[in-house]
């Protein structure tokens, strides 16, 4: 089987500025997720599409492949990451040869573990490569949450469970973004990573989870890379 790990990463951050390179816990952001593609033998190339000549040059030393800057339109606000997927696919398939699937990793989910990643390629595997997505169980139940119309609350979902207790909910998950893998027949057919069948890739490790995207979850993140370094 061959899986093309793609990582994504545009030059241009608002919340955190230069947040991919930023060093944590000793190297930089995105190097994290380098290297945890580096273990699996599935993986036939680690692909990072950048628009920014100091995150390509990072991410050739830390052993990634970065042969070209992603067009400037797909590093635009509104440039989706299927759009850049699709483009680095394309490239990839037309230069390299086909693949059986892609897997995006995005630079800010530092912690997942190679086991995760071996044991998420390993259900795409044995679900004859339907979509496999990583999720983690959510703190913030849907059926407990509440929308806004004019001056009022109201449940957001119809049937609502404030009446239930948490531990009668039943369990529901979010998208973690730690780990995304499709086909290149689904994504280009349906334009996500997201199937009509798609099997779950459950992380209940709180720090895998992490997902970086402000100043707060930088701060967490020092904080498991510190422990992860001290033990």
């Amino acid at each position: 089987m061959r899986i093309l790990a793609l990582i994504t990463a545009r030059g241009a951050s608002k919340r955190l500025p230069g947040k991919n390179i930023r060093p944590l816990g000793g190297k930089p952001l995105i190097v994290w997720s380098i290297d945890v593609a580096k273990d699996s033998l599935e993986i036939c190339d680690i692909l990072v599409s950048t628009d920014d000549c100091a995150i390509a040059a990072v991410c050739e030393e830390a052993g990634a492949y970065v042969p070209w800057l992603r067009p400037a339109e797909l590093a635009i606000d509104t440039a989706s990451s299927v759009d850049v997927a699709l483009h680095a696919l394309d490239w990839y398939e037309a230069e390299k040869g086909a693949v059986d699937g892609i897997l995006l990793l995005q630079p800010t989910s530092p912690f997942r573990t190679p086991a995760t990643v071996q044991r998420g390629i390993e259900l795409f595997s044995k679900h004859d490569h339907q979509p496999v997505l990583g999720v983690s169980p959510t703190h913030a139940h849907p059926m407990w949450t509440f929308k806004m119309e004019g001056d009022y609350l109201v449940p957001f979902m119809g049937e609502h469970g404030f009446r239930t207790r948490s531990q009668d909910l039943p369990s529901a998950y979010v998208v973690n973004g730690s780990f995304y893998l499709t086909t290149p027949a689904e994504l280009r057919a349906c334009r996500s990573f997201v199937g009509a069948k798609t099997i779950p890739l459950l992380i209940e490790s709180p720090q895998e989870a992490v997902d970086i995207d402000t100043a707060w979850d930088w701060e967490i993140a020092e904080s498991i890379a510190a422990d992860l370094y001290n033990n």
